[in-house]
C-alpha cells in the first residue's frame, strides 16, 4: 500500500471471456484447497509506520483487510470478496498522501481471483486496474489486453490468504514456497523463504510466530530483492502481525492492530498488553 506490500474494447472482451467460460470449463475438476486459515467475517486492521533520518519513526497511516460473502458469481462458482484498504493519516500527509482500495474476488474452494479491481492514489501516482482471470483457459483480460498466464495465478491480494492455508508444520529453516501473482500487467513469482520461530512483541501483545523473507519485485520503492520479513501467527489462522521492509529511504513497517472473526482460537499469543 505506501510501498507499493483497484472502454468499449475491455467490455467487448470480458462478455467474450464470460461467454467462453461459462460453456467452456464450467464442468472441469478444481483444485481442492483446505482452508482453516480463514472464514467469512475476519477483519484484520494495522498501523503503518515509517522511519527516515529526515522524519524519524511516524504513523504513516492505517489499513484492514476484511473477508466477507459475496453474491458474486463467477462461472458458477461461489467467491469470497475480500476488501483491503490503506489510507495515509496526520502529517504524512502532506507530503505522500495514500488512497488505496483493493478488492479481489476469489474462488471459495480453489482459493484463486476470478476478478480484481485496484484504486491506488500514491501521492503524484495514479493507478486503475481491474483483471478478469480465466484460471483454466490461462489468461487474464486487463483494461488493454488480454494476456497468458500460469495456471492458478493469484493477484496480490488473494496471494496473502493462498499462502495462509500452507502447511507449515513440516517447515525446515531455508525451504522456500513460491506463489505466482499477477500485476502491473505481468506475473511474478514470490520465493517466500522460511526462516524459523520467532516470539514476536508488539504493541497489541505478544505472540509466537513463523518468520518468513518473501521476495518482490525490485524497482522504484523496494531497494533490494529481498526488503521484506513477515511474521505471522504460528497457529492455524497464519494471521500477519508484522511486516518490516527497508524502501529506498528509510523503512516501513505494519503492525496488526485489532482483529475479529477469526477461524480458530489464537493459540499463538503468549499475552495481551494493556
Amino acid at each position: 500500500m505506501l510501498y507499493r506490500l483497484l472502454s468499449n474494447k475491455l467490455f467487448l472482451l470480458f462478455l467474450i471471456f464470460l461467454f467462453v467460460g461459462h460453456f467452456g470449463y464450467a464442468q472441469e475438476n478444481w483444485r481442492q484447497i483446505k482452508n482453516e486459515a480463514f472464514q467469512i467475517g475476519e477483519r484484520l486492521q494495522y498501523r503503518f509506520y515509517y522511519d527516515a533520518w529526515l522524519t524519524g519513526k511516524v504513523i504513516a497511516g492505517t489499513g484492514f483487510l476484511e473477508v466477507t460473502e459475496s453474491d458474486e458469481v463467477f462461472y458458477g462458482r461461489r467467491v469470497f470478496h475480500i476488501d483491503a484498504e490503506g489510507n495515509s493519516k496526520g502529517l504524512f500527509n502532506w507530503f505522500y498522501k495514500v488512497r488505496d482500495e483493493f478488492d479481489s474476488f476469489v474462488d471459495v474452494e480453489s482459493l484463486v481471483p476470478h476478478c480484481f479491481i485496484r484504486k491506488t492514489r500514491e501521492g503524484g501516482y495514479r493507478k486503475n486496474d481491474e483483471y478478469y482471470f480465466n484460471q483454466k483457459k490461462q489468461y487474464v483480460v486487463t483494461r488493454t489486453d488480454s494476456l497468458p498466464l500460469p495456471e492458478y495465478t493469484q493477484d496480490v491480494i488473494s496471494a496473502i490468504y493462498y499462502a495462509r492455508t500452507f502447511n507449515t508444520d513440516t517447515l525446515e529453516i531455508g525451504d522456500i514456497l513460491p506463489v505466482d501473482f499477477f500485476l502491473d500487467d505481468s506475473v511474478y513469482t514470490s520465493a517466500i523463504i522460511y526462516e524459523g520461530k520467532e516470539i514476536v512483541n508488539i504493541k497489541l501483545g505478544k505472540f509466537n510466530c513463523l518468520r518468513f523473507k518473501p521476495g518482490m519485485a525490485s524497482g522504484e520503492v523496494f531497494s533490494k530483492k529481498y526488503p521484506m520479513t513477515l511474521w505471522v501467527t504460528d497457529d492455524k489462522n497464519h494471521i500477519p502481525i508484522l511486516a518490516k521492509s527497508a524502501v529506498i529511504v528509510g523503512n516501513v513497517k505494519a503492525e496488526l492492530m485489532e482483529f475479529e472473526g477469526l477461524a480458530n482460537e489464537l493459540t499463538s499469543l503468549i499475552e495481551l498488553n494493556e
